[in-house]
C-alpha cells in the first residue's frame, strides 16, 4: 500500500484494483473538488446518515450541495436492495454535482435488543423486580427476553443492565439456570426492541454476526469506500474485517467504532489497527460513566492523531434539529469543541435520517465548522508569527510527531510533507498539493491541521472518495505521473477556473522524482 510517488508507465490494472480505471482522471478532472456552497472553504468534513427523510435523489443532491462529504448507510435498518438503491443514487448525484462523495457502510454489530414485550411497552417501577428469561417473546410484563440467547448464562450477581439508551438501570440480584432476577434502580418505560447495554460485562458474542458478514460482503461488491465495525473490543476484530474485505477485492477503509469499555481500554491498539476511528457516543455514553464522556472523546481524538487516523465524532451533535430548525447553544458548542479537539469529521444521525430538516442540519453543521475554523486558524497563524521570531521554535510549529506512521507512509514522505507544510505557511501559499496513489500522503498532511488548503490529486476514483473524509483535503481528479509540470499545470488551470488561485499566488507541491526511495521526496514552489 505504499503511496510512493508518481512512477512512469503505471499499470492500468492498479487503478481498476482501487475501484478506479484508466482515464479516471478524465472522468472528473474538469469537475471534481469544487468548493462547497458559499464560496468559503470548510475543512471539517460532514458525514450524514441516509434514511427515509433524505433517500430521494433530489434530497441527496441537496445534501451534497449543502456540504455532505460522506453518506452513512446504517445496516441496522432497511434491506440490502434498499441500500443498494441508495448507494446508486448517491453515486449518480455525486457525478451530477461534480464532487467526489464517500459512502460509509455501517455494520450493525452485536447490538443486544429486547424482544417483544406485552402490549409493546412495560413500565419499570423503581425497586421492583424484572426477570430476564429465555425465549423470543414474553407473555408477562415482568419477564423480558432479548435477542442474545446466552444472556441468562453470562449475567452475574451485581452486574448492571441498562435499557433504553441508559435511561433505565437494573442490577442483577440472583441468577438461576433459566432466568436472572434484576432490581430496578432507575425506572421508566421500556419498549419492545429497545437496546440493552451491559457496562463492564464480558460477553462471548462475536464481533460480527452472520448478518454483518453478509453485509460486509455486499459492501465489498458494491464498492463502498468505508465499512465500520460496531462494538469493537479488540484490534483482532478490526483486522478480521480488513481481511474479509481484502479477500473480496475491496479497498474500503475500516472504521472502528469506539463504543465499548473494552475498546476504551484497548484504544491505542485499536487505533493502530483501524484506518479510521469513530467516537460513537450513543452506546459509549451508556457503557462508561457519562461524566467521563467528554474526556474520553478527547483521548480518542488524540489517539487518532498519534496514529495518523482520521477521527469521526458521532451521535446527538445537533439532535434537537430532528424537529427544530435551530440547534441548542449546547449543541453548537459541542460541535465546535469536537473540531477544536481535532476531529476530522462530525456525523449527523437522526438529524438527516429521520429528521424534519435534513438540509438545514447539514447547513448548520457547516456554518458552525466554518466559524470555528476561522478563529482557530487565525489563532494558529498568530502563533506561527510569534514562533518565527525564535528560530529554534519555528520548526516545532504543529509538528507533534505521530507515534506510528499511517500504513504505507514512507518516513521520507512524512518528512517532506512536514517541510512543505512549514514552507507553505511561511510563504503564504494558496494551495498545498499532494499527488497520492492511495491517499495516505493526504492523510499525513491532513493530520497536521495546516491553514493552507490542501488539494489531493489522484486518478483513482476510490481514492478521491476516501479523501473526501480527510480534514482540509479537497479531492481533485487528475493524472498522476512523473511529470510535475503537467501536474502543476492541471492544478493551476483548475484553481484559476474555480477562483481558488490568481496570478502571483504561490503553490507548494509535494511530489517525487527518481526511483527507489519509496516515497515523495520533493517539495516544489511555483508562482502562478
Amino acid at each position: 500500500m505504499s503511496d510512493s510517488s508518481l512512477p512512469a508507465g503505471r499499470d492500468a490494472s492498479q487503478d481498476a484494483a482501487r475501484g478506479g480505471q484508466p482515464g479516471a482522471g478524465s472522468l472528473l478532472a474538469e469537475r471534481s473538488g469544487a468548493e462547497r456552497p458559499g464560496g468559503d472553504l470548510v475543512r471539517t468534513k460532514i458525514v450524514a446518515t441516509v434514511g427515509p427523510a433524505c433517500r430521494g435523489e433530489d434530497q441527496l443532491r441537496g445534501l451534497i450541495e449543502s456540504g455532505v462529504d460522506v453518506f452513512r448507510l446504517n445496516m441496522a435498518h432497511g434491506s440490502v436492495p434498499e441500500h443498494q438503491e441508495t448507494l446508486d443514487r448517491i453515486r449518480r448525484m455525486s457525478d451530477a454535482v461534480a464532487r467526489p462523495v464517500g459512502v460509509l457502510v455501517d455494520l450493525a454489530g452485536p447490538k443486544i435488543r429486547l424482544g417483544e414485550l406485552p402490549g409493546g411497552a412495560v413500565e419499570c417501577v423503581e425497586g421492583s423486580l424484572i426477570r430476564f428469561v429465555r425465549g423470543t417473546e414474553s407473555a408477562v410484563p415482568d419477564a423480558f427476553v432479548t435477542t442474545y440467547a446466552p444472556l441468562v448464562d453470562e449475567l452475574r450477581v451485581g452486574d448492571p443492565v441498562m435499557l433504553a439508551d441508559g435511561t433505565i438501570t437494573l442490577v442483577v440480584e440472583a441468577s438461576r439456570s433459566d432466568e436472572v432476577d434484576c432490581r430496578v434502580v432507575q425506572g421508566g418505560t421500556v419498549r419492545s426492541r429497545q437496546g440493552v447495554n451491559l457496562p463492564g460485562v464480558k460477553l462471548s458474542v462475536s464481533a460480527m454476526s452472520a448478518a454483518d458478514w453478509k453485509h460486509a460482503e455486499w459492501a465489498a461488491a458494491a464498492g463502498a469506500d468505508f465499512v465500520s465495525l460496531s462494538f469493537v473490543r479488540s484490534p483482532v476484530e478490526v483486522r478480521l474485517l480488513k481481511e474479509l474485505l481484502r479477500t473480496r477485492g475491496s479497498v474500503a477503509r475500516v472504521v472502528a467504532k469506539i463504543e465499548k469499555r473494552e475498546a476504551v481500554e484497548a484504544m491505542d491498539a485499536i487505533c493502530e489497527a483501524a484506518d479510521v476511528v469513530m467516537v460513537a457516543r450513543g452506546d459509549l455514553g451508556v457503557e462508561i460513566d457519562v461524566a467521563t464522556m467528554p474526556m474520553v472523546q478527547k483521548q480518542i481524538i488524540l489517539a487518532g492523531r498519534r496514529y495518523q487516523k482520521p477521527v469521526i465524532v458521532a451521535t446527538q451533535m445537533l439532535d434537537s434539529m430532528q424537529h427544530s430548525r435551530r440547534p441548542t447553544r449546547a449543541e453548537a458548542t459541542d460541535v465546535a469543541n469536537a473540531i477544536l479537539d481535532g476531529a476530522d469529521a462530525c456525523m449527523l444521525s437522526g438529524e438527516t435520517a429521520i429528521g424534519d430538516h435534513p438540509r438545514l442540519a447539514v447547513e448548520m453543521m457547516r456554518r458552525i465548522a466554518g466559524a470555528t475554523e476561522s478563529q482557530y486558524l487565525a489563532d494558529r497563524m498568530r502563533s506561527l508569527e510569534e514562533r518565527q521570531r525564535v528560530p529554534r521554535l519555528a520548526a516545532a510549529i504543529d509538528m507533534t510527531s505521530p507515534e506510528v506512521l499511517a500504513e504505507g507512509l514512507h518516513p521520507i514522505t512524512q518528512a517532506v510533507v512536514d517541510g512543505a507544510s512549514r514552507i507553505a505557511a511561511e510563504l503564504g501559499a494558496k494551495l498545498l498539493v499532494v499527488a497520492s496513489r492511495t491517499g495516505v500522503t493526504a492523510i499525513a498532511r491532513s493530520k497536521r491541521r495546516g491553514a493552507v488548503p490542501t488539494v489531493g490529486v489522484s486518478d483513482s476514483v476510490a481514492t478521491l472518495r476516501q479523501m473526501a473524509l480527510y480534514w482540509g483535503v479537497t479531492p481533485l481528479a487528475g493524472t498522476v505521473s512523473a511529470d510535475v509540470n503537467k501536474l502543476l499545470a492541471h492544478v493551476t488551470a483548475w484553481g484559476l477556473r474555480e477562483g481558488r488561485l490568481h496570478k502571483g499566488d504561490r503553490i507548494v507541491l509535494v511530489a517525487g522524482v527518481g526511483f527507489g526511495t519509496g516515497g515523495h521526496n520533493m517539495a516544489l514552489v511555483q508562482e502562478v
